[in-house]
């Protein structure tokens, strides 16, 4: 047996050892230095040759349009000035002065996308550009951070909980050299959104504890816990039901929830942290200090005083707003409409002088900087062989050569509606559908320019009409003009035809039919379809059978179903079946078959590796990153990509965010370069305008 394939078989580290070396002396000073780090290190390499490989492209729910910036306003002169440098998207600041006490209206710490995932920087009064500061080795998600007395706090997702749906989230300190780097949380315990007392010597966070995720991702059923910088093990609920803590002096914390009546607000507790493990009294009634009638949250206090910036959502108004609300006098004074009335402003952060306040919003589509949004965005990848590009659109599917892309940018019959055809670099695109409502595609394998896609609107009843349909298109016309030939596939009156996926040889069509009142799987011919051709039925049953996809080499067909609860329209599954309707199995991520986490998986949007070993797909598995009212465009918490193999082991996560990702597939080749891609583009780069085009949470309402 060769050293490779030893390697392989991972008996290498059982039958060598220094004793026993008899068989050649080749090995004798390889096994005479063999140690436990030694096998470590072999074993790593084990796993990175099992591991995925290629280009996985996917889609973010409205991050290529948030073109965030942070911006500090001076209350005296209502001045506001821009503090980062409209690269990718900076969001989620707080002020960094050199003192406690003097307001620098330029240093602050923020986060990041710049590397393709959330980094903490700093930005100094005076420099051209941030630098970043340390951060958890690994760590590809970091949010909230804080700087006091030369102590990073910041929350982190690098570390795995020990269950499913549970939010990786934790909260660490570092000092500024990254040498010495903490963790606060307990091993078991999920916290988000931390603050950091004046003093520096308190600490408060929105935490679950220990308790696991509800599944909520409207209102987290956090409570505030406090405890001292010094000592984080010992920890106390101040308040039950509430996030987003910002502390006023040393005793006093606001914090946001969503009150009985409706309205998020914001409310108080005064308290002395226990000098002793006496902790009668706690947790304590909270004080609601804003009205009802307007939605309140992400609260800044304003030291030394009854003030409180927070950001707003009134009855009437389209964006969110940051006012400050005075506790003594019960009334507010806007502070970013006067300014930017049509542009939305998040999480507001004060200086220590109050002179100030900052916040992060659209930059604006003049501003310097990167302007467009690009068509292809790399991201970080956790997995070293494996390549991640988030597409400015949904459903991509790549051409057999790999030179092309399909996708939808939009579901409506726009100008941005139908099916557009980018190039793999991101240089290029065409438009092949006008007046058309498209959604999910499948290129074939055996062919360059054909294109299967749904007509017809999304996510919509079963008998509502969308039909299958073949493309057939050419890019070669004069001045860029495509010709392309439609032929629909499916007769008009069997309803909600859908998520079309080819098989490899090109023959066959797997797609999602509502035409007997549940949506189940049938096979078509991909050239007459069922109009001119059979249609085979391959599952059926009163629930939802959805989102198929043809393996590689023919041999399976990959969907999402809630057959195993169809009564509960949420909770999907993957399960696996063969072509001629034999075989059917699911794979089980959240535990084992009969463990009661099973049934909570929320599981879309798979489809196989180029390979055939691994399955890639969005999940909730790891809960939610970061508190949803604090960001726009938070839908639902399976917006995560995980890969895994066919029998459910080797589950791995890919992106940590506060996004909704999803519409993940692998590119057929490697022949996209991330740093190609990053390096910019010429005059005839294709891409959108830059404008702010994201909504607020659609589960908000201002008419309560």
């Amino acid at each position: 047996m060769s050293l490779i394939n030893l390697i392989r078989s991972r008996r290498f580290f059982i039958s060598l050892r220094p004793t026993a070396i008899t068989t050649s002396t080749i090995f004798t000073p390889l096994c005479c230095s063999i140690s436990r780090s030694f096998a470590s290190s072999v074993d790593c390499f084990y796993r990175h040759m099992d591991e995925p490989r290629g280009t996985v492209l996917f889609t973010t729910v409205g991050r290529p349009f948030y073109g965030f910036d942070v911006f500090s306003l001076d209350l005296t002169s209502n001045r506001e000035r821009r503090l980062t440098d409209a690269l990718s998207i900076n969001f989620n600041a707080q002020f960094a002065s050199a003192s406690d006490e003097a307001d620098d209206p330029e240093a602050i710490v923020f986060v990041s996308e710049r590397t393709g995932c959330p980094r903490v920087y700093l930005a100094r009064t005076g420099s051209s550009q941030p630098e970043p500061l340390p951060s958890a080795p690994g760590s590809l998600f970091h949010d909230r951070p804080v700087l006091r007395h030369g102590r990073l706090f910041f929350i982190s997702a690098h570390e795995e909980p020990d269950k499913p749906f549970a939010s990786w989230c934790a909260l660490y300190s570092a000092d500024l050299e990254g040498t010495r780097i903490a963790r606060l949380t307990p091993y078991g315990s999920v916290d988000y959104s931390p603050a950091v007392s004046q003093s520096g010597k308190f600490i408060a966070v929105a935490s679950y504890g220990s308790r696991p995720w509800g599944g909520e991702f409207h209102a987290l059923n956090t409570d505030i816990v406090v405890f001292r910088e010094s000592d984080p093990k010992e920890r106390v609920v101040v308040a039950e039901s509430g996030g987003w803590p910002t502390w006023s002096g040393d005793s006093v914390v606001y914090f946001h929830r969503k009150a009985e009546d409706g309205w998020w607000s914001i409310f108080r507790v005064e308290f002395d942290f226990p000098s002793d493990a006496d902790l009668s009294g706690f947790p304590l009634a909270a004080t609601r200090v804003t009205p009802p009638g307007v939605h309140c949250f992400t609260p800044a206090a304003m030291p030394g005083s009854n003030k409180i910036a927070v950001a707003t959502r009134r009855r009437g108004k389209s964006y969110r707003h940051i006012e400050i609300f005075d506790a003594g006098s019960e009334s507010f004074v806007a502070v970013t409409e006067p300014l930017n009335p049509n542009f939305h402003h998040y999480n507001p952060f004060v200086s220590p002088g109050s002179r100030f306040i900052g916040y992060h919003r659209f930059r604006g589509e003049s501003t310097q900087g990167k302007s467009r949004v690009p068509n292809l965005d790399p991201v970080a990848s956790p997995i070293k062989g494996l390549r991640m590009l988030r597409l400015n659109g949904s459903f991509p599917s790549s051409s057999p050569g790999g030179e092309l892309i399909a996708f939808n940018h939009d579901f409506e019959p726009t100008v941005d509606g139908g099916v557009k055809i980018v190039r793999s670099d991101g240089s290029r695109r065409w438009r092949l559908l006008k007046d058309r409502t498209a959604f999910y595609n499948s290129w074939s394998p055996t062919e360059k320019n054909v294109i299967y896609t749904s007509i017809g609107p999304i996510f919509d009843s079963p008998k509502t009409t969308v039909q299958i349909a073949r493309i057939e298109f050419d890019l070669s016309g004069p001045e860029g003009n495509v010709t392309c030939d439609l032929k629909v596939l499916t007769r008009e009156d069997t309803g909600n035809n859908a998520f079309p996926s080819c098989s490899p040889d090109g023959k066959w069509l797997v797609f999602r039919s509502g035409r007997t009142g549940h949506k189940n799987l049938y096979v078509i011919n991909t050239v007459n379809g069922e109009v001119g051709g059979e249609i085979r039925q391959l599952t059926d049953g009163p629930w939802i059978d959805t989102m198929p996809s043809w393996s590689p080499n023919g041999d399976l067909i990959a969907f999402s179903s809630n057959r195993h609860n169809p009564d509960n329209v949420d909770a999907f599954s993957i399960y696996l079946i063969r072509p001629d309707g034999s075989g059917l199995r699911r794979v089980y991520l959240a535990g084992p078959e009969g463990s009661p986490e099973v049934d909570r998986e929320r599981i879309n949007h798979v489809c196989f590796s180029r390979d055939g070993k691994w399955l890639l797909f969005t999940a909730n598995l790891g809960g939610v990153m970061a508190e949803p009212v604090s960001w726009p465009n938070h839908f639902q918490p399976y917006g995560e990509l995980y890969v895994a193999r066919l029998d459910g082991s080797g589950l791995q996560r890919l992106t940590w965010n506060g996004f909704e990702n999803g519409t993940p597939t692998w590119h057929s080749t490697d022949d996209i370069s991330p740093a190609d891609l990053r390096s910019g583009f010429g005059e005839d780069w294709d891409g959108d305008e830059l404008r702010g085009q994201f909504e607020e949470p659609l589960w908000i309402s201002c008419d309560i």
